[in-house]
């Protein structure tokens, strides 16, 4: 597909086919950065995006509580902290 740079005051700009933004499930927003010399535009990605379900398939954390158990307090365990 060819799409033709159109003039936006000092700006250049393109028009996307809504197949296109739908096919890529676009926003409103989009991020854009530049690979090998190509002009990528991709969905806006926020942060922590998906990490919910990647905390899921990583499985229980059983026994993590353990963990802290297993460590002796320093000196700001003792001296300092206070709740």
């Amino acid at each position: 597909m060819r799409a033709e740079l159109i003039r936006i005051g000092n700006w250049r700009g393109i028009r996307i086919p809504k197949p296109l933004i739908e096919e890529c499930r676009l926003g409103n927003q989009v991020e854009i950065r530049v690979e090998n010399d190509r002009l990528v535009i991709s969905a806006e990605h926020q942060p922590r995006q998906s990490w919910e379900e990647k905390f899921r398939a990583a499985g229980e954390s059983t026994g993590d509580e353990r963990l802290l158990e297993a460590v002796p307090p320093n000196k700001f365990d003792r001296q300092e902290w206070n709740w």
